[in-house]
């Protein structure tokens, strides 16, 4: 029979993971920073198609030739790296799940990276080159767009960011519906509220303009009507635990 493990054994094993989730990291940053100039290239091509013939971009600070990429390769590594962040968060707190947990957890977690991947993919191929498009296009005349290079990768992150969480609002409506903190049913009575929520959501996590707003909550929409449709397949955490309860009284009694 395994002996329980001490509170140093658990923090020595939590320090092992987090050490292996940052090594993995760093581990793809030092395989990309070499390409850290190509990677900010391919990023600022959405904003470089739609600028003037011979725009360019401009750096006003110093160090911000070398800085702007650095900072980008090193998220790139970390966005990289995620499935094994998430699989050493996974064996870390898997041991200490039901089985009923295990299996609503290791789906949600595939599932949340690729959510994240299609959030970023959807923010680089389809909004910026309508968001860059109408940003040029409403320039006033004798108004030259150059924009610095550190300011565009704030910008561009702040979107990666904001549209890689909404993409996630899938997983939320399946583990809300299954913690027993709402249920299906009490989300399609509120989608109204839901639908006015999105756009003030949108608003506050993009830029102030409407076609970022609008193309941040329709996919919320969306994604909340296929949150809704997933967590059907899955049942309640009391419903489940009373089952592996039973079973486990079943087993007991067994000779």
């Amino acid at each position: 029979m395994a002996q329980p493990q001490t509170l140093v054994s658990h923090l020595l094993e939590l320090r092992n993971k987090v050490l292996r989730a940052v090594g993995s990291v760093l581990l793809v940053f030092i395989c990309l920073v070499y390409w850290a100039s190509d990677i900010y290239h391919y990023i600022a091509i959405p904003l470089m198609s739609t600028l003037p013939v011979n725009g360019t971009m401009i750096a006003t600070d110093v160090a911000a030739p070398f800085f702007a990429p650095f900072k980008l390769t090193l998220i790139l590594s970390f966005f990289i790296a995620i499935p094994y962040v998430l699989y050493q968060i996974w064996s870390f707190i898997a041991p200490g799940l039901y089985k009923h947990e295990k299996r609503l957890m290791a789906p949600l977690l595939f599932s949340s990276t690729m959510l994240f991947y299609l959030g970023i993919a959807f923010t680089y191929y389809v909004v910026f080159p309508v968001v860059f498009g109408f940003f040029t296009s409403i320039a006033p005349e004798g108004v030259q767009i150059a924009t610095d290079i550190s300011s565009y990768l704030n910008f561009v992150l702040k979107l990666f960011f904001a549209f890689g969480l909404t993409f996630e609002i899938p997983i939320a409506v399946v583990l809300l519906c299954w913690a027993g903190v709402t249920t299906v049913d009490d989300l399609k009575a509120k989608r109204p509220y839901i639908v006015v929520s999105a756009f003030v959501l949108g608003m506050l996590l993009t830029p102030p303009d409407i076609i970022s707003q609008t193309m941040l909550a329709i996919p919320m929409l969306i994604l909340f009507e296929s949150g809704l449709l997933a967590a059907r397949f899955y049942s309640s955490k009391d419903d489940e635990t009373d089952k592996d309860s039973e079973n486990d009284s079943n087993n007991s009694i067994m000779p």
